[in-house]
Formats: structure tokens, sequence, C-alpha cells
């Protein structure tokens, strides 16, 4: 007879052969078959598996259907798919979410989750999606509830950061639980003001960019705990995701750093400072890939943002000024390293980076220039 332990050594053997998109798809279905009232043998046992193992791998477990994203649904706009420990201010990591959900329904609410689950399913199995949507807002309103009462308590945020050490190792995770509850609480101005932003912004200027400073100042006034998620907003929807810092610098009126800092959405600056630290983390995974069309395309945007930055705000002797500038030399650090390391690529990288509009004598981009021709010359020497 086989023991209870041989059983789910058995069971997490099985798990583990299975790959990463079969783990996933076999949890999915096991969960709509438990939304749909089946008993499958062994069943709660093998969620509880292939959950832990999707948290282990880091994998989100979201799709249509699940009660967890009707729940999280209010911050799909902020939502970014980095790492906890590199979002600002007005965004959340996707991947904070599994360690949220696990400590709200396996924790601090499970028997409020479980009933959630069961209710929402219902309708979810039906596609009615306006029904879930109002049980999820319900929902929502309880565990911001109660999670605002945990945090004022003496020891609740040490309490709550325990419990999320228990899913994750990331202590920014706890930063995105509590932007978490300013969304929520938030979320019906939130979705007014995305609602009256165009799906895309192809050049923030002129009429557009008093539009949108004007829909900023509308909703700062009601809610001004919230003005970073809105810059997030609209940070997703610029096809030129520099021109971010035009919401600063144009109700400055000055190229002056003192000045723009002072304004109202001066963070505007710091999140397009933001964007080209990503992009330089992108360009290193696209050289190291040996990704040269990627990897030029990025780059142009890295010095397109660049030169923009500079035009429009006066950086010397400022903490922005000094930020761009390391992170400048970072891009021209990683791409000198990259050309150096593939001797056997020079001329296709020459002919690619080659077409990158780059800055003056003195800058990154001239440096770079003269890399260029150097490993052009070492290619043709070969």
């Amino acid at each position: 007879m086989t023991r209870p332990n041989d059983a789910t050594d058995h069971l997490k053997q099985y798990l583990q052969q299975l790959t990463q998109q079969a783990r996933s798809r076999l949890l999915a279905e096991l969960e709509r078959l438990h939304l749909l009232g089946q008993d499958v043998p062994h069943s709660q046992e093998m969620i509880a598996a292939l959950r832990a193992e999707l948290r282990n791998t880091g994998e989100s477990h979201y799709r249509v259907g699940n009660p967890s994203r009707y729940f999280f649904e209010p911050l799909e706009p902020v939502l970014v798919n980095i790492p906890p420990e590199r979002v600002n201010s007005g965004q959340i990591a996707r991947g904070s979410l599994g360690p949220i959900w696990g400590l709200m329904t396996e924790k601090l609410l499970p028997r409020m989750a479980d009933e959630y689950v069961a209710t929402i399913g219902k309708f979810i199995v039906a596609n009615n999606q306006s029904e879930a949507r109002r049980i999820a807002a319900a929902f929502q309103n309880k565990v911001v509830a109660y999670l605002d009462g945990v945090l004022k308590a003496g020891d609740g945020p040490a309490t709550v950061r325990a419990g999320l050490d228990i899913y994750t190792t990331s202590r920014a995770t706890f930063d995105d639980l509590t932007k978490m509850l300013r969304v929520i609480h938030a979320r019906q101005e939130l979705a007014d003001f995305a609602r009256a932003l165009p799906p895309k912004i192809a050049a923030l200027e002129k009429d557009q960019l008093a539009r949108i400073l004007d829909l900023l100042n509308r909703l700062q006034a009601k809610r001004g705990d919230i003005a970073p998620f809105a810059l997030a907003v609209i940070a997703k929807r610029l096809e030129k995701p520099w021109q971010l810092i035009l919401l600063a610098t144009r109700p400055a009126r000055s190229r002056a750093a003192p000045t723009i800092a002072a304004t109202p959405y001066a963070l505007a600056v710091s999140m397009a400072l933001d964007q080209i630290d990503e992009k330089r983390l992108m360009l290193i995974d696209a050289l190291k890939c040996n990704r040269i069309l990627p990897a030029k395309e990025i780059l142009a945007e890295i010095h397109a943002a660049d030169k923009a930055m500079r035009e429009h705000i006066d950086l010397d002797g400022s903490d922005w000024g000094v930020r761009l500038h390391k992170t400048m030399a970072g891009v021209e650090a990683a791409t000198e390293a990259e050309i150096n390391s593939i001797p056997s690529d020079h001329k296709h990288i020459v002919h690619v980076l080659e077409a990158v509009k780059l800055r003056g004598n003195n800058s990154v981009g001239a440096r770079l220039s003269r890399m260029v021709r150097m490993a052009a010359a070492g290619w043709r020497s070969s």
C-alpha cells in the first residue's frame, strides 16, 4: 500500500519531469475544473505543488479566467515586467503580484479569499464579466480595509514583510504592496484619467501637451498621491518615451534644473532617466546575445533620449545630470566590451552601429564612433 508521503514524493517527481509550459497549463486546467466543482483525485495537492513550483521559478500565474486577474485588474495600467527593485514610484512589478496574492489568500485572509474564489468562479465560468468585476471590487475593498488597518498597527509593517518573505526574497515587494493599496483606493479616478488619454501619443507637444497637463492638474486636485501612477500611464502611451520630461519642463518654462525640480511633475524627469537605464540593460542583453539590429535600435533610442534631455534641461551640476552621465558611461562601457569580444563580426557591427546618429566630439557618442572605426580597421587588417 502506498503511504501518503510516498504519494507526495511521486507527485513531485512527476511534476518535475514536466516542462514549465506544461506545468502552467496543467495548473490552469486543474483550477478551471475546481471552479466548475469537478472533483479530481489529489487535485488540491497538485494545485499546491504547481503553485509552489511556479513561485520558485519566478513565473507569474495570471490569465483570463483567474480570480486573481480580476482582483489585480485596476493595477494593469501601471504594471511593468521588470524586477521590483527597479520599479519607480509610479510602477508596480508584475512579478510582485504572485507573492502578494499568496500572502493575502494563504496567510492573512484565507477564508475570505476562498469565499471570493468560489463566488467569482461561477460568474467567470458563465462569462459574466460585469458581475465578476463587481465581486472583485467588493473583495478589493475588504482587502484594502484590512491591510490599511494592519499597516497602521505598530508591528503591522513588520508582520506583512515577514509574511511576504515566505513567498519572495525581494524586499521591494512590500513597497509594491503599499502602492497597490494606493492604486485601488483611487482606482476610479485613475481609470477615468486613463480613458481621457489618447491610446497612443505620437508627440507630446502644443495642444496635446496642454490638454494632458490639464488632465493631470485636475487629477492632482482630486488625488495628489496618485500623480506618479498617472505619469506612468502616460509614459506607456508615448511613442517617444523621453517626452515625459515635457510635463515638467513646460510648466517650469525654464531649462534650469532647480526650477524644473520645483514643478508638480518633476518626477517625470526621474522616470525618463529610469527609461534610459532600462534601455541600457536591454542593450547589454541584446549585445551579449549578438542581436545587433535590435541593439542598434536600442542604442539610437538611448542617444535620442540623452540628446533631448540635454536640450530641454541644463543638467550641469544637478543630480539628474550626474545620473545621466553614469548611465551613458555604462552604455559606452557595455558597447565597447561587446564589440571587443566579437572580433569575427566587426564588419557587421560596424555596418549596423554606424547608422546610429551620435553626438559631439567629446561625447559618449563620439567615443563609440571611434570604437566603430577601430573595429573596422581591425577587420580590414585581419
